[in-house]
Parts: C-alpha cells; structure tokens; sequence
C-alpha cells in the first residue's frame, strides 16, 4: 500500500503527474506501443522453454535462497510448506497499491499462500505464516489472470511469488492463449534466488521487491534469515538489470521497470540509511522508491514479549528522517499519492 504524498508543481506539463513518474518525459512510453514481455516470449517459443526448466526445479527445490532440495513436484514441502501447486488467497482489484499501478482500475492482485519468509511483524500472516487460501490447477491460475483482465484491471500484480515460479510460468501459456495482455508485476519481499529471477527473465514487465533489512543480525531476527541482505541486494540488482528503472504510460500507470518498497521500520532507521546509500549508489539514482510509513506490531510482535523493541508504531519524526534520509543519498524518485 501507498502513502499519500504532495504532487510536485513541475508536474503540470504531463497533465498533472508528479515528476518523479515521467521524468521530464524520460520515464515515459507509448501505451500503444506496448507489448507485455511474456507475450512476445509466448510468440518467440521462450516461454514454453522456461515452462520445462521451472518445472524441472521442482524436483529438488532452488527456488529460494533456502535451498530446501525437497521434491516438490512430489508433493513433499520445504519452508515455503508449499507443494506441487500454487495455493491462493485471494484475487482481486486492489485499489491500494501505488497509483501508478492501482491507477482508476485497481491492480489485478493474486494474493499467493505461504512464504519463504518467516517475518515475525507479517501483517498478513493468516496467507502467509497460516496458509489461508486454496490449491490451484495451472488451469485454475490463468483463469484467474484473465478474470482480472476481464474486470479492466491494469495489470496482473503477484504477491509472494518468490516460491511458486514454475507455477505461475505453467500458468503464464494458457493465459497467454485466452488472450492476457496486460503487464504482469513480480511483487516479492526479494528474498528470490538469482535461478528464479533468470528464468522469469523476459517475462515480467514489473518487479516491485520490498527491501527490508541491511543487516545480518537483524534478518536473522525478525525474518530467520540472517542471508537476507545479500539475497535481496543480488536479487535487486538482478532486476534492475533485467528492465531497468520505472516507466510509465501518459497516463502515469506503470509498464515496465523496478519499484523498490522500503517499510520503515520504529527505531531502526539505521537500516534505511543503508538501503537508501546502496540504491542511490550501486542501483540507480532514477530507482523509483515507495517509503512506507504504515508499519504497525502485528502477528509475534504483538502475541510475544521478546520483539518489544519494534511493538509500536512508526512515529512522524522518523518518518520525515527517513524520508531525509534517501534525499540525501541521492535517491529522487518517491512514490506519492496523485490520483
């Protein structure tokens, strides 16, 4: 979700979109023009290859950094507790996200069961700490995807990909053969493995990674994760390799390209400070980043005692520190509030 923002007066030029989306003009493409990546995979015969491939890795799982080696493809489940399919919670037209993807249509988000993750503040851990939510066929999933579509969503938005990538591929043909046409968003808390990322090479349109903690200590404790940093920053780095910064349609909804999430966290500014340098630094500058101040205890934060130094919300000051914070590195596209 968003935060709400003040539009920039140099926005006027572009009927009224913050400078931080167009760029002057330099972040902008021609709607008309745009073909979603998977779909010219789909012609070019790249996709269904990767379709084999992903479906292979299901045999001893890679799909994450946690390198379970489980056959899934057999049913048995590693961290993620996720099989041969895909479970989703819930699919529907979110009018939350950025405006840039929920634009006047919502986004079509699939909202996918369980994680690689174990985020001890999940605000959503009944889908991904519980498994709520359904088993899907291939079949299943793409009529999903088109149903979307269907309802005049901008894109296909998929929430916790990060370990059900051969799922989605398998999904991605039929859909492509009912006639799925809109950008498709890779939403991920970035703890991917560089083998996943490659395979969905040429084929997402939109990655939206959340970066969560610079520090080991810090990952192992929240997330049980202590990999995390250097995972999410070669995942990120992969991306932006892939389809570089954000750009957008005139009308200032997203087609391709990285936006990174940071949620900002009570008391650990600190890591901010560092995420924000590394983007500026060894990403890019032009890194479209949406800081977000809605963090509230949620899940063990709140049931347990042993997380009481982040079991309260973010305060204004901290915010505005590090929103300072990623001005000062250099960063100057933020996520705003326009529509």
């Amino acid at each position: 979700m968003a935060k709400r923002g003040i539009p920039t007066p140099e926005s006027a030029e572009f009927g009224g979109l913050p400078l931080a989306l167009h760029g002057g003009g330099r972040f902008v493409l021609s709607r008309k023009d745009f073909v979603p990546a998977y779909v010219a995979a789909f012609e070019q015969g790249m996709l269904q290859a990767k379709v084999k491939t992903a479906l292979q890795l299901l045999r001893e799982c890679r799909l994450c950094p946690r390198d379970c080696g489980v056959n899934r493809a057999e049913n048995q489940v590693g961290i993620c507790r996720t099989g041969r399919c895909a479970r989703v919670s819930s699919a529907f037209p979110h009018h939350g996200e950025e405006d840039c993807l929920r634009g006047w249509r919502g986004s079509g988000t699939i909202f996918l069961s369980w994680c690689n993750l174990q985020c001890v503040f999940c605000q959503n851990a009944e889908i991904s700490q519980q498994g709520e939510g359904q088993d899907v066929s291939a079949e299943d999933l793409a009529a999903l995807m088109l149903r979307l579509q269907a309802a005049g969503c901008h894109n296909i938005n998929f929430v916790t990909p990060e370990h059900v990538v051969p799922q989605i591929l398998e999904a991605l043909p039929l859909a492509v053969e009912g006639g799925l046409r809109l950008p498709l968003v890779y939403n991920t808390g970035a703890y991917d493995s560089l083998e996943s990322l490659r395979l969905m090479d040429g084929l997402v349109d939109i990655y939206m990674p959340d970066f969560k903690f610079w520090s080991g200590d810090r990952s192992a404790r929240y997330l049980h994760a202590r990999d995390y940093p250097a995972a999410a920053r070669a995942a990120i780095a992969e991306m932006h390799r892939q389809i570089g910064p954000l750009r957008v349609d005139e009308q200032g909804v997203a087609l391709r390209g990285v936006l990174v999430r940071h949620l900002v966290m009570p008391g650990l500014l600190d890591e901010t400070r560092e995420i924000m340098r590394w983007l500026a630094a060894e990403v890019s500058r032009d890194t479209y980043v949406n800081l977000m101040d809605q963090y509230r205890p949620a899940w063990k934060v709140g049931l347990e005692g042993r997380y009481a130094e982040i079991n309260r919300t973010l305060s204004p000051r901290e915010f505005g520190e590090a929103g300072d914070a990623a001005r000062a590195a250099g960063l100057w596209r933020f996520d705003s509030r326009w529509k």
